[in-house]
């Protein structure tokens, strides 16, 4: 039996509401991670129809205290004010038995205090979307939260047209958000912000509990961590969607994913959010936008640290973006060194691949079969330009030449940091549409692929092929 603790509820009172979920009638237990289910100590007898309740929140689990977040925040550069978990519960929180804590929190649970004019509700094709893509970017090696269970109902919820109902449980060393800190400083409740950051360094960074230069070191880490998300997501070609500050996490992690796509052609403007008209949150525009918002939360945390410090913090962003983009982009290009012909190289390879539309995914990891002596490349034949692309090229296998390593060496760690296989839409998609027909098949298939994306696994190859035209120009909005 999970054991659970309930250390935001006991040491945060008047940062809730307490509440139960409300369950969708009829609920079923659709799919589960049992990766997860692995890790967090749960056996397949967890997962039988007859536990259902469990993962529907009709039946809470012995220690779970359910509650539901409040906070504010910046919704495309405006502030919103009061926001809030608006159609989540946390249920509780594990204690695991290395020692950590993970929150269960269910996604869908019904009207909250902090609902606004929404339901409460999830839809099927939403809590799919999540799922999918939470487990795409672990397997990725990026920081995000986890999904364990989808659970699906007749019940209706109303979107654009009506929907079959959904609930996801998902788990995360934190929920707390930028707009959690924003919440209280707008509120002019500045000890609450500070009993906050207290509570937030005392469970993730114990080590700077007592720290002489107070709460510098904290901010800059989470500085740090934030930049080192946003460069893995650039490195992918993983776009969000819709980066608020209440969709940004204290701990750097990926969370709330809505509209999110990753790359087919490469479009450094691309958009995914059919609700983004100005292009806030376009893919080339992440980096920015992360800076913005670490300012806002500056902002929220000035009664804590002096301005100086303040502006030390988020000094440090910009290098350390900078430094893992570059790490993850000479992985990529197969670069043991660092040089300065490297930044170069990369941006003439992107130039070509956005005058093209090459495929992001498709180009680099046909590039990691590149064989130095070979006048040719097997990437050759996506460009139109071949004379543009040879003359990269002949650039690219000098430099290649200056670092003593045999194409079978480089071949392996390029195809480690370049996936064979990322979570397109269209994908998603044809799981959502089998899924809304009780056939759970090509979603198992898909997540099971997605486990592996840096494999030659032949099985999947399908699923690594390029999209079709129509699986390029599906629209995602914030409902997704």
């Amino acid at each position: 039996m999970p054991q659970f603790e309930n250390a935001y509820h006991h040491q945060l009172p008047g940062f809730y509401t307490e509440l139960k979920p409300t369950p969708l009638k009829g609920a079923r237990l659709l799919y589960h991670s049992e990766p997860l289910a692995r890790e967090l100590g749960l056996d397949e007898s967890w997962f039988t129809q007859d536990k259902t309740p469990i993962w529907s929140g009709e039946r809470l689990l012995p220690g779970m205290q359910p509650l539901a977040q409040v906070y504010s925040g910046h919704q495309f550069g405006v502030w919103a004010g009061q926001l809030g978990d608006g159609r989540g519960i946390l249920l509780g929180e594990q204690k695991l038995a290395d020692g950590r804590s993970m929150d269960w929190h269910l996604k869908g649970a019904g009207l909250t205090p902090y609902s606004r004019m929404g339901d409460g509700r999830a839809v099927l094709r939403s809590a799919i979307r999540e799922f999918l893509a939470s487990e795409a970017l672990y397997h990725l090696g990026i920081p995000t939260t986890r999904a364990l269970t989808l659970v699906t109902s007749e019940q209706p919820v109303f979107r654009e047209q009506p929907e079959r109902g959904a609930m996801l449980l998902r788990v995360a060393e934190s929920h707390v958000r930028f707009g959690h800190f924003e919440h209280f400083y707008y509120r002019k409740q500045p000890e609450q912000v500070q009993q906050l950051a207290d509570f937030v360094i005392a469970r993730h960074w114990p080590q700077l509990k007592d720290h002489d230069d107070g709460y510098l070191p904290w901010f800059i880490d989470v500085v740090e961590r934030t930049a080192r998300l946003i460069a893995h997501w650039q490195t992918v070609g993983f776009a969000h969607g819709v980066m608020n500050t209440d969709n940004m996490s204290i701990l750097g992690i990926t969370i709330d994913y809505g509209p999110y796509a990753f790359l087919d052609d490469y479009k450094p403007d691309f958009i995914c959010n059919h609700s983004d008209h100005q292009g806030r949150y376009a893919f080339d525009n992440q980096p920015a936008v992360a800076l913005w918002n670490l300012h806002r939360l500056a902002q929220a945390l000035s009664g804590l640290m002096t301005t100086e410090q303040l502006q030390k913090a988020l000094a440090a962003y910009e290098p350390a973006l900078m430094r893992a983009y570059g790490e993850q982009m000479r992985a990529k290009l197969g670069f043991f060194t660092q040089s300065t012909q490297d930044n170069g190289l990369l941006t003439g390879l992107l130039s070509l691949m956005a005058q093209e539309g090459c495929d992001y995914t498709r180009t680099f990891r046909l590039l990691s079969q590149t064989e130095q002596q070979q006048a040719q490349s097997p990437l050759r034949d996506e460009f139109i330009d071949r004379g543009a692309f040879d003359a990269w090229y002949q650039q690219y296998r000098q430099r290649l030449q200056q670092e003593q390593v045999s194409d079978s060496e480089r071949q392996q760690a390029m195809k480690a940091a370049n996936p064979k296989l990322i979570l397109r839409n269209y994908l998603a998609q044809q799981a959502i549409e089998s899924a809304e027909q009780d056939d759970v098949s090509k979603l198992a298939r898909l997540h099971q692929a997605l486990l592996t994306p840096f494999a030659d696994a032949a099985e999947y190859d399908d699923l690594a092929a390029l999209p079709p035209d129509w699986g390029k120009h599906l629209e995602i909005s914030c409902s997704s």
